[in-house]
């Protein structure tokens, strides 16, 4: 319950900014969004499956910055020796700037967990820096998250994506995440991903997606010559997976 106090106070902090970005006549766009994948992966680590999600996010421009914040739900089958379900809310927000070379972007994220199975997954937070350009080819991002509550052992990925625009309502987007454990000094992922957008309205659209994440920690010799497993979580795998979202703005 007391997970559901703090969402209502977030709720009312966001809607009290809001109403301060539009007496400061700040445009504020929205986007809303739901979709369904065959399973969850995260990091490269498959959480479950069948993920039914829904979402909202805001941006603005003040001063020279862009603003975003947003919320997501996510409901899935854990992939645990019982049957019971876990939903996910995600809350978060995000400041960056565009320095011209590159732009930089700080944040935060909310990881509030909410499940009937046996094994409880503990709620999270982190910070995170990022860094991204545009180069033509391709744009690329580097990312650090810094976790605040539990353990990401020092989650970095970097990003690569580039869009092709077929037709007027056709996109075809393809991009790739690299996951590297500071802490634990490997690679922990690779997962690359191919969508289609089709805009059927002006301001909506519809995008199937397919992806595969390959397991990249394997595992290494600990200085006794034992083969130690690096995973930094249970259900780190190579996995092929899909889906599709909808999503509208306003």
């Amino acid at each position: 319950m007391h997970n559901y106090s703090k969402i209502i106070g977030a709720m009312a902090a966001a809607s009290a900014l809001v109403a301060g970005s539009a007496q400061a006549e700040v445009t504020v766009e929205y986007d809303l969004h739901a979709g369904y994948t065959s399973e969850y992966i995260f990091r490269g680590v498959d959480l479950g499956n069948d993920l039914v999600e829904a979402g909202v996010d805001a941006s603005a421009q003040v001063a020279g910055l862009d603003l975003s914040a947003g919320a997501w739900y996510g409901s899935f089958n854990k992939n645990l020796n019982d049957t019971g379900d876990q939903t996910e809310i995600d809350i978060y927000g995000e400041v960056s700037k565009d320095l011209g070379f590159a732009t930089a972007s700080v944040g935060y994220i909310w990881y509030i967990n909410d499940d009937n199975t046996d094994v409880k997954l503990d709620d999270a937070q982190e910070a995170y820096a990022s860094i991204s350009r545009d180069f033509g080819f391709a744009e690329l991002a580097l990312t650090y998250y810094w976790d605040v509550e539990t353990d990401n052992d020092g989650y970095s990925a970097f990003d690569a994506s580039k869009s092709f625009e077929l037709n007027q309502c056709l996109t075809l987007n393809v991009g790739g995440t690299l996951g590297y454990l500071e802490e634990e000094g490997h690679l922990s992922h690779l997962t690359a991903k191919v969508s289609l957008d089709y805009a059927f309205a002006e301001h909506a659209k519809f995008s199937p997606f397919i992806a595969h994440s390959w397991d990249l920690s394997g595992g290494h010799v600990d200085d006794n010559g034992s083969l130690i497993n690096t995973s930094a979580a249970p259900g780190t795998d190579n996995e092929l997976f899909g889906g599709a979202v909808i999503s509208a703005s306003f």
